[in-house]
Parts: C-alpha cells; sequence; structure tokens
C-alpha cells in the first residue's frame, strides 16, 4: 500500500532531516537487490512470498508514525546563561517499563532459540516505536495486555492494501476486511502462525505487549538471518513493512535506543504525532501559508435538450416522445467490484506431490505442491496458499518455521519450502489451505524415520583370530554408508549367530562382556558415531575351536557378516 512519508519536525530538532538523508544513503548502500516501486515500496526476492499475507509484510504494509528521533544527545549540557535545561532527547529516550521489559525478554528468548539471529532489543523497540508509538506511551496492564485494542486502518484497497478478512473479525473485530492489531501491528493472517506466548499465560494474544514482541523477534529472525549484517537486518525490517522510509525511520530509532534510553512509568511514554496518513507530503518543513482559493466559476446553465424530430406522415402513425433527458450531475451507478483471484478459486488440486519421507535430522528430497483452480479446471494465479505443519513433530519448513504462506505464480502452482525432519520419528501432516477462501485444504502425510544404512564395510581387513580361552587382538569397526553418504546415528545390533542360514544366537564360541563381566553375545542399541563408524567392544573365545560368524544389522537393512577363528597356537618343532 501507498506509504505517503508526511514526516514532520518537533522543534528543536531540525537538523533530523540531515540525519534522515544518512540513514537513507546507508540502507540503499546497504542493501543489494532490493528494488523499489513507484510508491516506495520494495521487493526484497522470494522471502516475501512467505509472510503471510500477498503483500510480504507482517503489518499488511499498513500505517505507521513517522516522527523521527532527535539529534540531541540525552546527556546535552545547558546553554550559556540560560541555566539547567531539559535534554531535548530525554523524553523520546524513555520507554514505559513493561513494555521495555517485553522486549528484553524477547531478546532473551530468542539469543537461546535462535543465537545465530543476534537480534537487539532496541530493534524491536524501534518498530514498536514506529508501529503503536510503544503501545500508546505504555497503556498496558500489569500483564501486559493494552486496555483498549490498537488497530490499524481497514485494509480494503482505499489508499491501503486490499486484504479480505481471513479471521471472521476473530482479533480485529472486522469480519470484512483485516486490520493490523496490537502493540507490533501484526495483520490476523500474520499472526495465525506467528503468535507466540510470551508472558507464560498460555494465550498468544496480539494486543499482549511481550506475546507481541517475542512473535516480532521470531518473525525478525526468520530465514536464518544474522540481524548484525546491515543488509540482513534491512530485509527484516523490510519483512515487517515494505517501503523504504519505514527502513529509514525504523534505523533512526534503532540508531537513537543505541545511544541510552531509560525506563519511564506506564501509561507515561511520549507520543508519536505524524504517520503516514497526515497527507503531508516528504517536505519536513512546515507547509507554507495556502494562497487563497479562486473563486468558482459560474457554471453555465445546461443546454436544453433536443427533441427528436417529428417523422414525416408518410403512413399515418403516431410518433413515439422522446426519453426524457438525464438530469444534469446524476451520478451513474458504480460499477460492480470485479472478483479477486482468490474469489474465483474453486478447489486446490495436487500438483504432482511425491512421497515424502526422510530420516532424522535431513532435509526431504520432496516438495508439497498444489494449484488453484476454478470449478471449469483453470489455474488461478496470484492466489495465496497457507501451507501448516499439523501433529506431534519436531518438523519444520526451511528457516525453522511451521507455517508459510506462498503466492501462486502463473500456473496457478504453488510449492511449499522445503521440509526439514527433526529428532521426532514417526507421521505428521502437511496441510494446504487457500487464505481468505472457503474451500476444502489438501492434507499430505510425511514421515520421518530413524537414519538408515544401505551398506556396512569392516574398516580392517585384518583377520581375526583368537587361541582358546583367550582374547581377541583387534576390535570390530565397521562403517556404515547410505546412498553412498555417511549415515551417521543409525541403530545397530550385533549377533554371535549359528550359521550363515541360522541367524539365532550361538550359545558357544566367541562372545563379549557386559558391565558386570559377564558373557553376552547379542549387543543391542548401538549407533554409528557422527562419521558413520561402530566399534564394537573387545572380543573373547571359550574353548571352543572352529570358524564362527559375527553378524552386524542395521535400520534400513544394511547386514555385515564377519568370520572369527578360534584356534590352538601352532606347537614349534626344537
Amino acid at each position: 500500500m501507498a506509504a505517503h512519508f508526511g514526516r514532520r519536525l518537533r522543534k528543536g530538532a531540525t537538523s533530523t532531516a540531515v540525519a534522515a538523508a544518512a540513514v537513507a544513503a546507508l540502507a540503499a548502500s546497504q542493501a543489494p537487490g532490493v528494488t523499489t516501486d513507484d510508491q516506495g515500496r520494495q521487493t526484497t526476492g522470494s522471502e516475501a512470498t512467505s509472510d503471510g499475507n500477498g503483500d510480504g509484510s507482517a503489518t499488511g504494509n499498513g500505517r505507521y508514525y513517522t516522527d523521527l528521533p532527535p539529534l540531541d544527545s540525552p546527556t546535552a549540557s545547558p546553554s550559556p546563561g540560560t541555566g539547567p535545561t531539559t535534554p531535548a532527547g530525554t523524553a523520546e529516550a524513555g520507554i514505559p517499563a513493561t513494555v521495555l521489559d517485553a522486549y528484553k525478554k524477547a531478546e532473551t528468548e530468542l539469543r537461546a532459540s535462535k543465537p545465530g539471529c543476534n537480534l537487539p532489543w532496541q530493534l524491536l523497540a524501534a518498530i514498536g516505536k514506529v508501529e503503536s508509538g510503544q503501545a500508546r506511551g505504555g497503556r498496558v496492564d500489569a500483564n501486559g495486555t493494552t486496555y483498549s485494542k490498537i488497530l490499524g486502518p481497514k485494509l480494503d484497497g482505499n489508499g491501503f492494501a486490499l486484504i479480505a478478512d481471513t479471521d471472521n473479525g476473530a482479533y480485529d473485530g472486522d469480519s470484512a476486511y483485516d486490520r493490523a492489531v496490537g502493540p507490533m501491528q501484526f495483520i490476523p493472517s500474520t499472526w495465525e502462525w506467528a503468535g507466540r506466548d510470551g508472558n507464560g499465560d498460555g494465550a498468544k494474544n496480539p494486543n499482549n505487549v511481550y506475546d507481541a514482541a517475542l512473535a516480532a523477534g521470531h518473525y525478525l529472525c526468520r530465514f536464518d538471518r544474522d540481524l548484525s549484517v546491515q543488509s540482513e537486518l534491512n530485509k527484516a525490517i523490510l519483512g515487517y513493512n515494505n517501503s523504504q522510509d519505514y527502513l529509514n525511520t525504523v534505523l533512526s530509532w534503532l540508531e537513537y535506543y543505541r545511544k541510552g534510553t531509560h525506563e519511564v512509568p506506564d501509561g507515561t511514554g511520549s507520543l508519536p504525532s505524524h504517520s503516514t496518513d497526515d497527507g503531508q507530503g516528504a517536505n519536513p518543513s512546515p507547509s507554507p501559508t495556502p494562497a487563497p482559493p479562486k473563486p468558482p466559476k459560474t457554471p453555465k446553465p445546461p443546454k436544453p435538450p433536443k427533441t427528436t424530430p417529428s417523422p414525416k406522415p408518410d403512413d399515418g402513425g403516431s410518433t413515439s416522445p422522446s426519453p426524457p433527458p438525464s438530469t444534469p450531475g446524476t451520478p451513474k451507478p458504480p460499477s460492480p467490484t470485479p472478483p479477486t483471484p482468490t474469489d474465483t478459486v474453486d478447489h486446490l488440486e495436487d500438483a504432482g506431490t511425491a512421497k515424502l519421507t526422510a530420516t532424522v535430522g535431513d532435509t526431504f528430497d520432496q516438495k508439497v505442491a498444489v494449484r488453484t483452480e476454478t470449478k471449469a479446471g483453470k489455474a488461478v494465479a496470484k492466489v495465496r496458499v497457507r501451507f501448516t505443519i499439523v501433529g506431534d513433530t519436531d518438523a519444520t519448513f526451511t528457516g525453522g518455521e511451521t507455517v508459510a504462506t506462498i503466492v501462486t505464480n502463473s500456473a496457478g502452482k504453488a510449492t511449499a519450502p522445503a521440509l526439514v525432519a527433526g529428532q521426532k520419528t514417526g507421521d505428521f501432516t502437511v496441510r494446504a489451505t487457500v487464505v481468505g477462501r472457503s474451500v476444502r485444504g489438501l492434507d499430505y502425510t510425511a514421515t520421518v524415520t530413524e537414519p538408515q544404512a544401505d551398506a556396512l564395510a569392516r574398516t580392517s581387513a585384518t583377520e581375526l583370530t583368537c587361541v582358546p580361552g583367550g582374547e581377541f587382538a583387534d576390535q570390530v569397526e565397521v562403517k556404515a554408508t547410505y546412498k553412498n553418504a555417511v549415515a551417521d546415528g543409525v541403530a545397530a545390533t550385533a549377533t554371535i549367530v549359528k550359521s550363515a542360514d541360522d541367524a539365532t544366537e550361538n550359545d558357544k564360541g566367541p562372545y563379549f562382556k557386559d558391565a558386570d563381566g559377564k558373557t553376552v553375545r547379542t549387543l543391542k542399541d548401538l549407533k554409528t558415531d557422527a562419521n558413520g563408524l561402530l566399534k564394537l567392544p573387545k572380543l573373547y573365545a571359550d574353548d571352543t575351536t572352529g570358524t564362527f560368524l559375527l553378524r552386524i544389522d542395521t535400520t534400513g537393512g544394511a547386514t555385515l557378516t564377519v568370520e572369527l577363528k578360534v584356534a590352538a597356537a601352532a606347537t614349534t618343532t626344537p
């Protein structure tokens, strides 16, 4: 949506425009691959299609506050001869106590769960300032919930993006169009998957600053971003609201908060006064006094309607009167609103999704793909399809999220990001649904299996021999592979078997010892290491001579049989 950057300055901050220009130059120089449209919005690549809405943002690219921070340091010295003065930046540097606590707790949680993101709490404070003025100056209760809902404008296409209702008004109270909600201004379709419980009350409430701050942190840290890298930071901010002016404003507040902040009581925070729908344009100076309007022109009287001449009486027929002229100025009836692509979708079709199987910790080779179609089977482009991971699993999409929204291409096809298996084995479901349209979804079963091996080989060719009652000099070590790659973490069993045709445990011959020194001929719960290697404990021999077999079996069907020879020592002739 259009972001009219109506930026105006407060008294005492007339040089802020210089800072804004510097930040803009920094952002432009360190955000390669970013393109800008005629309204100042930016496109940053394929990431924008998986944010939960068609515009590629958390907020629906809604309204935001354009006030800039003062340049004066909070420790500014008083002017000579005027006595002590209040530093210009003191009020703006104050953040309401509960809001500040929410930002810092979110940073702590992200440092633990996504340490590579390097999220600073000051970034959450900068976005919170621009989105809601720090929850309207900290008007929150003790649990962090705003006293009244903070709602953005209707996203009805009138000056903003067109996003039809996706939550039946559950979050924003609007059953016709979506609106951004809460201190961090999430639109409902994004909150549905990005929402978090930041205060531990068991709920995910976009109107709670703890929940919203934690959700914003996770949202910014998607795609394995490192926010200590400027280009990655720029992408994260643009993913929140896709506008160059928005990026510059947030970066300005981020830099300001990094120089120092302090806590103020809830409800006493400084409130911003200018937003993108002020309509003041980009000129930070006060608007000049407008010239007096010209008197309106006297409208000309309407011409008398033309009358249809009477036909010549060639057949004696009567003449029909001309239709009455339309009344001057009568508005034409509005044209019916054309249906959106989403409105034309009748059903989802599978688009060639293959069997979804992966081993623990691996990336699935196949991806879920669907196609949106009309009732007549025609493909529909530019439709948002949401893919959701459902079930008792720790599998995620690439980037660590469990929900991704993709816009269909010109062939009506949407392909989910690659699935990454976690440590839990078993089945789970990937569900595809159309955002903003009640049509039957498609469910796909995905399976995570234990690590497997399809081949085993000894790492040494040394013959394994022992004398009766003795100890084998070499330990058995094998290497497991799967599709010619190292197979780590593969479960294995080793057994001294009776014969090649009889895999039951032998009751004589070589043996292992357990922790108590007792004889055992079967070892269970073995696993290959990170290099696919498995080294068995020492082997011992009883008094029985002969050739015995050690069989090693792994998950996935790989089997290896190793010969163990027990023979009396050769005697030497004196």
